[in-house]
């Protein structure tokens, strides 16, 4: 069987959850089957790995068309592959459009949803309305569609109602465990200005609406004054939002200390000793499929206070690898809270209870560990994700 994987990220290209999904199943995947990857960006030097650039044509186009320009040439490639998958909209219509081609089976894997992201418009202008058309296209057209959560499986047949439900498949995000485990480096981490003797409250994310960062900074005004908070938090998707995030943090640093904000892309080594030097982990996110964040932090021994919507409660299990925050959201698919005043004071007391008990922390933190071990291997997950593969060749 030979797969072509398509995808925007890919090593060392990687900015967010999908691209270390994308990475972690590839290799996986190797273990048993041939695995072609074809992405966005520089050329890479890994066998097996074709990267495509923006077409010279398309330079100056909207970024919506030249990722079109993109799947168009992705999609030409892909002859004599049994399967093509694609991972986000960016790849779906290569995906799509190489189904039509060579008539082979076409896989999606569904890391969010356009229509709960209408922030993205704000980003994107009229490119939303194609990337919008592309994913429903591809969606409704696939043979298949992986959603990485139940929640995220929800979603999909609430957003495109038209596809048959035994068509859409959950296979959990995953998390590479020797990789991600406790790392005790108090140097590091104090260089970083974090002080590893006290509390801390991580947060590690981008800067875009849909993970809650607003909320969290809001809730952090009422933690007890000797926690320190520490927002490992970049990429913003648009201006605005990072206006208004900046402005946030620097009205909390002047009403406490103890606010450390790390706006580079920390390498591994460095996050991992940022989560182990934590008390508890949180994400407040409004919008979250899965949420691989909330698995390095499990996996680095942290509990997590997470929003219970999307797939977090799949992941964080409440009053025993960490508390889940109740949310009730406007039904317009933003996931604005209905009462966001309620919404930061049940963050911050939820917070404040899971980091005044040191010694429950760290029994959370033990059993999140031992969860990532049990449910999220991606030894599983490849396994989950070729017996689909299986299905659909017969």
């Amino acid at each position: 069987m030979r797969v072509d994987l398509l995808t925007r990220e890919y090593p060392p290209e990687i900015y967010g959850g999908a691209g270390v999904h994308v990475a972690e199943l590839v290799t996986a995947l190797r273990r048993h089957i041939d695995v072609e990857v074809r992405c966005f960006g520089a050329p890479r030097e890994e066998i097996g790995v074709t990267a495509y650039g923006t077409p010279p044509g398309l330079a100056s186009a909207n970024p919506a068309l030249t990722t079109l320009g993109v799947d168009v040439e992705m999609a030409a490639d892909v002859g004599g592959a049994d399967i093509v998958h694609s991972h986000t909209w960016y790849a779906n219509a290569g995906g799509h459009l190489a189904k039509l081609l060579h008539g082979i089976p076409h896989v999606v894997t569904a890391h969010s949803l356009e229509p709960l992201r209408p922030w993205k418009a704000e980003q994107l202008g009229g490119g939303y309305r194609v990337s919008s058309w592309v994913e429903k296209t591809a969606f409704e057209a696939a043979d298949a569609v992986i959603a990485v959560s139940g929640g995220m499986r929800r979603d999909i047949l609430r957003s495109y109602p038209s596809i048959d439900p035994e068509r859409v498949h959950v296979v959990y995000n995953g998390i590479d465990l020797e990789r991600w485990r406790p790392v005790d480096n108090p140097d590091a981490v104090r260089a970083l200005g974090i002080d590893p003797d006290k509390p801390a409250i991580v947060f590690v994310g981008r800067i875009t609406r849909q993970k809650g960062l607003p909320y969290l900074l809001r809730a952090a005004r009422e933690l007890p004054a000797d926690v320190q908070l520490v927002l490992c938090a970049g990429a913003p998707d648009t201006p605005e939002i990072l206006a208004e995030v900046s402005g946030l943090v620097e009205e909390l640093q002047k009403e406490r200390g103890g606010v450390v904000w790390i706006e580079r892309h920390l390498p591994h080594h460095e996050l991992s000793a940022v989560l182990t030097a934590g008390t508890v982990f949180v994400c407040p996110s409004v919008y979250e499929p899965l949420g691989i964040v909330n698995l390095e932090a499990m996996a680095c021994g942290l509990p997590v206070v997470g929003t219970a919507t999307g797939g977090i409660p799949e992941v964080v299990v409440d009053d025993e690898t960490g508390i889940l925050v109740p949310i009730e959201q406007v039904d317009d698919g933003t996931g604005t809270p209905i009462d966001p005043e309620r919404f930061v004071a049940d963050l911050a007391r939820a917070l404040t209870e899971a980091v005044s008990d040191t010694e429950r922390a760290a029994r959370w933190g033990a059993a999140g560990r031992l969860r990532a071990e049990r449910e999220f291997s991606w030894g599983r997950i490849a396994d989950d994700t070729r017996a689909i593969y299986a299905t659909l060749l017969g």
